[in-house]
């Protein structure tokens, strides 16, 4: 990677996001990762979609997964918290490993996984029949677990979203009264409620205008500071504006993973240069 590579189009935009939010500390790494997958296949039935991905997750960093529709994106992440296995005729091969013990392993039980693992969806998801509190709450209903204080809870979850203070006199009111924004960010607040490790982010902001988008956005480089995050986005200079790193997938394939800089202003791969510069998508 000694050798700089001059980006066009959608690049430029990109590389001046990335500095306009260059960080103050020292720079992450991936020395010791919160979770890795090793060597990761993903299938649906015979159709392999992942085909052998290696990739670290640095602890309290955000990492994006860019690539074009249909490279596996979305599968990698779900395979993170062992929810692609939940889909008929799927099947993983390979590690998944969280603080170094594979998540796949047979005495693992999954729905820890995915307590420890939590997941946002690309579209905002409220139970429609729950109030904003019930909302938060619902994950741990459905875990079996009771909190000491769940106001304290529901609070505390609302604040780390940036929410209470738009919801806190309308608690009972249904969680799909919210704006598309809002409801997005409860979703959030209803994984965080759970105390998850690592947070995956399918593509959140897909569905949310560019105001909503923004407050999204700042919630996770906040966020960043308590958990490690791992985003699917289409967009490539959001994935500029949030990520320390970004991973390019191509047919199921990881091309390349690096610094979010460095991707973006020098990568070492063509076909990264080529999907970057908006050559094909």
């Amino acid at each position: 990677m000694t050798q700089s590579v001059s980006l066009l189009g959608a690049t430029t935009s990109a590389r001046d996001s990335t500095r306009s939010s260059a960080r103050t500390s020292a720079p992450p790494t991936t020395d010791q990762p919160k979770m890795r997958a090793e060597a990761l296949k993903a299938y649906f039935g015979a159709t392999e979609v992942l085909k052998g991905v290696t990739l670290p997750v640095a602890s309290h960093t955000v990492t994006a997964i860019i690539g074009p529709s249909g490279c596996g994106k979305s599968t990698f992440i779900r395979c993170l918290n062992r929810m692609h296995e939940v889909v008929a005729g799927a099947r993983v091969a390979g590690k998944v490993l969280l603080d170094h013990q594979d998540i796949y392993a047979p005495d693992v039980d999954p729905v820890r996984v995915r307590r420890r693992v939590g997941m946002v969806f690309q579209k905002p998801n409220p139970f429609p029949t729950m109030t904003i509190r019930e909302n938060v709450l619902s994950g741990l209903v459905l875990n079996g677990l009771r909190p000491k204080d769940p106001g304290e809870l529901v609070e505390r979850a609302l604040r780390q979203v940036a929410l209470w203070d738009e919801v806190k006199d309308v608690l009972n009111r249904s969680g799909t009264s919210l704006s598309g924004g809002q409801q997005q960010r409860l979703c959030i607040a209803r994984s965080l409620a759970l105390e998850p490790e690592v947070l995956l982010m399918d593509e959140p902001c897909s569905a949310l205008d560019p105001i909503a988008t923004a407050r999204v956005e700042e919630l996770i480089h906040e966020l960043r500071e308590r958990y490690t995050i791992v985003i699917v986005t289409h967009n490539m200079q959001q994935a500029a504006r949030v990520a320390d790193f970004t991973a390019f997938f191509y047919l199921g394939e990881l091309v390349e993973h690096d610094r979010t800089d460095v991707i973006f202003t020098r990568p070492s791969e063509k076909k990264t240069e080529d999907y970057i510069t908006g050559r094909f998508g």
